[in-house]
């Protein structure tokens, strides 16, 4: 929203996606939203944006969490973050 200013975000990694991102358990970003934290995650680590982001936006294998609660149910990507929230990023496995 016009006016915020961004907040220190966490992006916590799950297991399978560190090794995307040099092996980091969590991405500390500057963020006014849930998909501008994931944005500036995937800028530090562009194979992990490969991952999680197609032509369409954000792959529907991948579950995004905002301090645990499904961001599909906080607004989506729009979601505000405030300074110390967490964002996760889970990949559904498939078979399991």
């Amino acid at each position: 929203m016009a006016g915020e200013t961004a907040g220190s975000v966490k992006v916590l990694l799950a297991s399978p996606l560190r090794r995307l991102a040099e092996g980091a358990k969590v991405v500390e970003v500057e963020a006014r939203t849930v998909g501008e934290a994931l944005l500036m995650a995937c800028e530090a680590h562009p194979s992990l944006g490969e991952r999680l982001f197609g032509d369409a936006g954000l792959k529907s294998d991948a579950r995004v969490f905002l301090n645990k609660k499904d961001i599909r149910g906080l607004g989506g990507l729009e979601a505000a973050v405030a300074a110390g929230d967490e964002v996760s990023i889970v990949p559904l496995v498939a078979g399991a």
